[in-house]
Formats: structure tokens, C-alpha cells, sequence
């Protein structure tokens, strides 16, 4: 695969826009997981996915339902938010497997709480905090991956 690219987003307008560009990139489907500590900016980059594809109301991260569906028109986004999962098996009993489809767009947040029990993903978005900015990393995962991240850069 290619190398992680990198970009320093300053406020949070800036990651909310790049949210936007990464709904964009994607075409409206992929497994992207969300890497970072706890305020990093997760669940604000996802509205900005989520604004993307047009979605206006509120974004809040699913902590305690595991998972947000937005079905938008032909755009399908499933925000999960693992934090609280007490254990991966619990993802088979609630059905999650039926979210990753073709059609479909999954923003993972957590991913490491439900290894073994999620698809691969295409991309792995790391973002960690700095005082004045937020480093966002992007990899490339898979082919869609790549695809994702030629778009990104396209745009710089």
C-alpha cells in the first residue's frame, strides 16, 4: 500500500472541512476507522463526513447505542463509536456485520475494541492533539484506500 499522508488541521472548522473532502474522496462507501485519545477530534471529523452528504442536524457520538445510522437518499453512513463495548463477540450479537455493505460508508471509531469482529478497513484515519492544531494521518489500506487518498492529496 502507499505511505500515510499527512495533514495539520487548525480548528475545528478546518477538521469539519476536511470531513467533507473525505466524504467525497470516499464516493460513499468504505470502512474508514478513527484512531486517536479521548477529544481528539473524532466525532467532529465525522460530522464533517456527515455534512458531506448533506446531513444537517446533529452529529453525536453513538458511546452508548455502539451505532448511528444516516441514511441519506442513495447515501447510506454508519457512525460506531466503540468506546464502551465490553467485548468484541457483543458486535456479532448486535447484527453490526449487516452495516458493512457495498453501499454502504462506516466510520469507525475505536476499531481496536472490536478487532477480530470487524471488516478490514480501507483507510485508518490517526489524529492526535496538539495544542493549537490536530495532526490528521491518513493510510492507505486497500485499493479503495489508495483511491481515497489520491483524491485527498488532489485537493491540497
Amino acid at each position: 500500500m502507499s505511505e500515510k499522508i499527512e495533514f495539520e488541521l487548525v480548528g475545528e472548522e478546518s477538521m469539519v472541512a476536511f470531513g467533507r473532502r473525505l466524504a467525497d474522496a470516499s464516493q460513499g462507501w468504505g470502512i474508514i476507522y478513527l484512531e486517536g485519545d479521548l477529544g481528539a477530534g473524532k466525532t467532529t471529523l465525522s460530522r464533517g463526513v456527515l455534512r458531506g452528504f448533506g446531513h444537517e442536524g446533529a452529529v453525536k457520538s453513538p458511546t452508548y447505542t455502539l451505532v448511528e445510522p444516516y441514511e441519506m437518499g442513495e447515501s447510506n453512513v454508519y457512525h460506531f463509536d466503540l468506546y464502551r463495548l465490553g467485548d468484541p463477540e457483543e458486535l456479532d450479537f448486535l447484527g453490526v456485520r449487516e452495516y458493512f455493505g457495498p453501499h454502504a460508508l462506516c466510520l469507525v471509531e475505536w476499531p481496536i475494541r472490536g478487532k477480530g469482529y470487524l471488516p478490514a478497513a480501507d483507510i485508518e484515519v490517526s489524529i492526535t492533539y496538539k495544542p493549537d492544531s490536530r495532526i490528521v494521518r491518513v493510510e492507505p489500506l486497500s485499493e479503495h484506500g489508495q483511491t481515497i487518498c489520491s483524491h485527498l492529496l488532489q485537493g491540497r
